[in-house]
């Protein structure tokens, strides 16, 4: 673009030449403007990336719209500062609507698979019938232990009981247990899932 160089050119000299397709000109305003473009994408998106994209963005909006701008609304500085404002904005509500779309469409990882669910509680429910056929003594303990997590210190302790009582009861519990379970954990009983 000749004379550029030698003299600084003003605004709107430089978007009509923008107009016209001088490319020197866009380069002119590109190094007058994008670190303020740059800056405010920057601050709006949060990422490097995307305000790099926002500013390439509002850019070519310039090449192939120079006619909005309007010198009488404001200066070139301004207008490209709210474009970068703009579609900084409407860049970040687009991420964020993909992302929360996103994450409603795709299967949580923690959350447990149906039929895991559904065997869980079957067995669940054969554990419970088990544990209500044990005497009273021996369910107590087994409550104790492996439902409230006690040691069997704590179950002789809590149940006023010698410690080595309470190892009977434990043992011959889960022995009973095991008894009343296996058949129906080993397919007898079983449903065809598990």
């Amino acid at each position: 673009m000749p004379g550029v160089e030698g003299r600084a050119l003003g605004d709107r000299e430089l978007v009509a030449r923008i107009a016209a397709g001088d490319t020197a000109a866009l380069a002119e305003v590109y190094r007058r403007y994008s670190c303020l473009v740059l800056g405010l994408a920057r601050r709006v998106t949060g990422d490097q990336a995307l305000a790099e994209d926002v500013t390439q963005e509002v850019f070519v909006y310039l090449w192939d719209q120079p006619g909005r701008f309007d010198p009488s609304r404001g200066t070139l500085r301004s207008w490209l500062g709210v474009l970068a404002h703009r579609r900084s904005v409407d860049l970040v509500r687009r991420e964020s609507r993909r992302s929360r779309v996103e994450a409603r469409c795709e299967p949580d990882p923690g959350a447990p698979d149906t039929d895991d669910v559904v065997t869980a509680g079957w067995i669940g429910g054969r554990v419970r019938e088990a544990i209500d056929k044990l005497p009273a003594e021996q369910r107590e303990a087994v409550v104790l232990a492996y439902f409230g997590g006690r040691t069997y210190r704590q179950v002789a302790t809590e149940l006023s009981i010698p410690e080595g009582t309470a190892k009977s009861r434990l043992r011959l519990a889960l022995g009973k247990l095991d008894e009343l379970l296996r058949p129906a954990l080993d397919g007898q009983d079983a449903p065809a899932w598990t």
